[in-house]
């Protein structure tokens, strides 16, 4: 009977061990993609041509600092958020999770008209006929088909806040709906699409 007793003791320590590993293992893993990196599916062209629905997009959740992991508790500064920077966050109006270009930073005087961005008065376009645009270090094609959505009359961007846009402007609900973002609920920033359901795996920048 003591040898079966021994013998289920160690059958139970063995399963404990690899429980506790595996479980150990999982939270880790769980706690390197809260904080570290992750990825993202596109849900809708509201980001066309940019990014399409169905694109797999890697995102980097310490670019801005590293956070406490499953918070938006920064531990670290990363970089500044930068105009033009494609980022994920969770929308002010129902926390729906969305991906978006940051175009205004705060103290900007941002305006949208026809889909076309200036910001302090300088237009985002050479020329207001063309679907490019550029911000900063940033170069982007708008999609316009659906038009260039609501306008927005010249607006100082608060302290702590962005102004974000889809690329294809006329189909994106963004700032021009639910107004500013918190710098702090930015928690990704969107560095490549690694996955494209018309070409399979790619690496492509952003």
């Amino acid at each position: 009977m003591s040898g079966l007793t021994v013998a289920m003791r160690s059958s139970i320590g063995k399963w404990l061990r690899e429980y506790l590993s595996f479980g150990l293992t999982v939270a880790l893993l769980l706690a390197a993609r809260s904080s570290l990196a992750d990825h993202y599916v596109v849900p809708s062209g509201s980001m066309e041509p940019t990014l399409l629905p169905g694109d797999r997009v890697l995102v980097d959740k310490q670019a801005y600092g590293f956070r406490l992991p499953f918070t938006l508790v920064k531990l670290s500064r990363g970089v500044r958020v930068t105009r033009g920077d494609i980022v994920v966050f969770d929308s002010p109006a129902d926390g729906t999770r969305l991906i978006k270009r940051v175009v205004a930073l705060p103290g900007d005087l941002v305006e949208v008209k026809a889909g076309h961005v200036t910001i302090n008065g300088a237009p985002a376009a050479s020329d207001p006929s063309s679907p490019s645009e550029r911000l900063d270090d940033h170069a982007l094609t708008l999609n316009l088909e659906f038009g260039g959505g609501p306008d927005v009359a010249p607006t100082r961007v608060p302290a702590g806040q962005v102004f974000v846009l889809g690329d294809a402007r006329g189909n994106s609900r963004d700032s021009r709906f639910f107004g500013f973002v918190p710098e702090r609920a930015i928690y990704a920033k969107a560095s490549h699409v690694y996955y494209r359901s018309q070409a399979g795996l790619v690496w492509l920048p952003l």
